[in-house]
């Protein structure tokens, strides 16, 4: 799990630093609010809506090879990103690494679920907690080494990714040796699929990723634009990126002892109000509701994999694909509507519409059926010992 997760934070190390860089792009390429969302949108539609094809494959031929290759891929194409002469360059290497991201996670979750035994949220939190860690330190080390030496110092930012890939494929027969026969066999023991259930809590991610990768994109851009350094958008992110580390953990045995449905639903209530917070306040306790806000939405993340994995448990490759890709994906699409909306009203408006989406996840997550079967009970007759 240490492996599979130290993969993972390397992977989303190389994800998240995409947002610290934008601002720089937006300066260098003299960008307006739409296209330095576009390279949010060309990173989640690579990185996202593609991974259920990998879940696909995985599940019906096995391809561990796809975690060491996604983690190299997504490095070395977000370092060649940051010191690549043309915007339409850096787009095209933005997708190049979101395709890295996009084969890591679905074979990477499926193995997590294959390590974690009984306490699956609880194992899937830990092997989420190290992409949310990745993800945080992604826009500090980007912010960090830009700030040295220029873009071209981003080419660094290659090294997380090359060093975990090696490491993967140093234990590749290791790993391997945890899938079950021919490394995809239906489980049977788990219950039936339920497409519908898990159709519902697609649309529950979708609108929850449309205000995650709303901050994602426009929190550093709004502390521009209130007179604040560059870095001190990436500093919100990485405390917010950071808060859901813990949120993770937290939420994963909750979601073992409580259930994931209630779990999920009380995170979704808290997110709205408190990037409201963010948005009025500002300043310290702004950021304390930020760090808050990625509790909820971040902790959340592995609670959502596992109920897709249970809606859907002869699939779990696909499910992860699902729950972590296609509607993640939205956000990305959300992000660059949200800059429309920033280029012709203002930027305030657009985080203002990032937080009322979250209400649409509570809608229908009360829709929601609990994703754990309820195991029959038999009864033993008085006559047996």
């Amino acid at each position: 799990m240490t492996l599979l997760s130290g993969g993972h934070l390397a992977t989303d190390f190389a994800n998240g630093a995409l947002p610290a860089l934008i601002p720089y792009f937006k300066d260098r390429f003299g960008l307006s609010y739409t296209l330095a969302a576009v390279l949010m949108l060309a990173s989640t539609a690579s990185s996202s809506v593609v991974q259920p094809l990998f879940g696909l494959w995985s599940d019906r031929r096995g391809a561990l090879w796809l975690l060491p290759g996604g983690v190299a891929l997504a490095g070395v194409g977000i370092a060649l990103a940051a010191d690549a002469p043309s915007y339409a360059l850096v787009v095209v290497l933005v997708v190049v690494s979101g395709l890295g991201v996009a084969a890591f996670h679905p074979e990477g979750s499926k193995f997590a679920a294959y390590a974690s035994g009984t306490r699956r949220a609880s194992g899937m939190s830990a092997f989420s907690v190290g992409g949310n860690i990745g993800y945080a330190f992604g826009p500090i080390a980007a912010g960090a080494v830009v700030a040295a030496f220029g873009l071209r110092g981003g080419l660094l930012l290659a090294v997380p990714g090359a060093v975990l890939a090696l490491a993967l494929l140093r234990r590749y027969r290791f790993l391997g040796s945890f899938a079950p026969a021919a490394d995809a066999p239906a489980r049977h023991d788990a219950g039936p699929d339920r497409p519908g259930a898990l159709i519902l809590l697609l649309g529950v991610i979708a609108f929850r990723s449309c205000a995650w990768f709303g901050l994602i994109t426009f929190v550093p851009l709004w502390e521009v634009s209130l007179g604040h350094g560059k870095s001190a958008g990436s500093h919100l992110l990485a405390l917010m990126l950071l808060a859901g580390g813990i949120g993770t953990i937290a939420a994963g045995r909750a979601a073992d002892r409580f259930g994931r449905r209630p779990v999920l639903l009380a995170s979704l209530v808290a997110t709205p109000p408190l990037i409201g917070a963010f948005i009025v306040v500002g300043g310290a306790i702004g950021a304390v509701c930020l760090a808050l806000v990625g509790v909820c939405v971040i902790g959340t993340f592995g609670v959502t994999m596992v109920m897709s994995q249970e809606y859907l448990p002869s699939r779990i490759g696909t499910a992860s694909g699902l729950s972590i890709g296609m509607s993640v994906g939205l956000g990305g699409f959300a992000a660059v509507a949200l800059g429309a909306v920033a280029d012709s009203i203002d930027l305030r408006a657009a985080l203002w519409v990032a937080a009322a989406a979250p209400l649409v996840s509570v809608a229908l997550g009360a829709l929601l059926p609990s994703s754990r079967e309820v195991p029959e009970v038999r009864l033993r007759p008085l006559s047996e010992p």
